[in-house]
């Protein structure tokens, strides 16, 4: 496989994934740092990275916008939920 297909396939499925997390709004960051040790935020800061290694300027909030689908402030008001006792003790458990 050349680069440029890989690299093409590599977007689709971050698209693909991105589209995963927004189906499944119900799942929060806390759930995603206890199973995997990352979450949307994590991956809005390796967005912005790459971009800038790509001499691109895309800040943390503008990537945050893109990885949530809406701005942060949105998704707070919208869809995360105040974490539980057992989530919070499972997420400072690791």
């Amino acid at each position: 496989m050349n680069q440029e297909t890989q690299t093409k396939i590599e977007a689709a499925v971050f698209r693909r994934f991105l589209k995963h997390l927004d189906d499944h709004k119900e799942v929060q960051n806390i759930d995603l740092m206890i199973l995997a040790d990352f979450c949307r935020n994590c991956l809005s800061k390796w967005y912005s990275k790459a971009a800038e290694e790509e001499g691109e300027s895309i800040d943390y909030d503008q990537a945050r916008e893109i990885v949530y689908g809406m701005t942060y402030d949105e998704w707070k008001k919208n869809h995360q939920a105040k974490a539980t006792p057992e989530q919070l003790e499972a997420f400072n458990a690791k």
